[in-house]
């Protein structure tokens, strides 16, 4: 997923805030579980505080994956509020 250019440095600064957006501090602790990488680290390399390593690689991937799907069922819910709220703007005074 990442390639050998992006070892060694933060990682970008889009991939951050979407991270950052799209993940809690829960999810950072169930990677950290699954993976053994520390919550610390995990926290480190999305805030751009610490580099991305061959090691810690696969807990961002597996943060990644959780950001996805976070922001698919973060997009139903809008779209479901957005259907709801229409409803209350249509309703005549």
């Amino acid at each position: 997923m990442f390639t050998n250019q992006e070892y060694g440095r933060p990682i970008n600064e889009k991939l951050s805030l979407t991270l950052r957006r799209n993940t809690t501090k829960d999810d950072f602790a169930n990677v950290a579980t699954a993976t053994g990488v520390s919550f610390s680290t995990i926290r480190d390399v999305v805030y751009r505080t610490n580099s991305l390593t061959k090691s810690n690689a696969r807990a961002i991937e597996e943060l990644l994956r959780i950001a996805f799907d976070n922001s698919l069922a973060r997009q139903l819910l809008a779209e479901g509020d957005k259907h709801y709220l229409n409803k209350f703007l249509q309703t005549p005074k």
